[in-house]
């Protein structure tokens, strides 16, 4: 999805739809439209994005710039979520996601090649731990680091949705 159907998608989620999304921020329904849609010159700015995430509960402006950068977004769970034994938990478990990556490569290269289908389950294994090794470093960080003064519009939701 790219970030245009991201922010359509958002607007439509919004309890009260373009209505309620254009009055959070500060503008007239029509001028939404104009930025939403990137007419007359016109384009929402990365804050204004961000903040209609937050309105519609959703993370699909994060997944949309994601996908844009050639990448996935992966949802964190909440700190108060993690336990030390789920962290520990998950590096056994990737651990052995591990092993299986190298089970795959060992046979790949029982022939001395590797063809494009081994290369394939190779490279989608591959993301996937790194995918993993990235959820699983912001979950140590998040959980035992001192937190920085992030954006946070949880009250937004509440306003919109309430």
């Amino acid at each position: 999805m790219d970030v245009r159907k991201a922010v359509l998608k958002m607007i439509g989620t919004v309890n009260g739809s373009w209505t309620v999304a254009a009055a959070y921020l500060g503008m007239t329904e029509n001028s939404l439209r104009n930025r939403a849609y990137e007419t007359k010159g016109q384009a929402l700015s990365t804050h204004d994005q961000l903040t209609l995430q937050e309105l519609s509960g959703t993370t699909l402006f994060a997944e949309a710039i994601a996908v844009a950068s050639g990448g996935t977004f992966v949802k964190l769970p909440g700190v108060d979520e993690i336990e030390n034994d789920s962290i520990q938990a998950m590096f056994n478990q990737h651990y052995a996601e591990l092993g299986v990556l190298f089970s795959t490569f060992t046979a790949a290269i029982g022939d001395d090649e590797i063809d494009e289908d081994e290369r394939a389950k190779l490279e989608a294994q591959g993301e996937l731990l790194h995918r993993k090794t990235e959820t699983l470093l912001a979950l140590m960080f998040s959980v035992y680091c001192r937190h920085s003064k992030a954006l946070k519009l949880e009250p937004v939701r509440e306003v919109a949705n309430g």
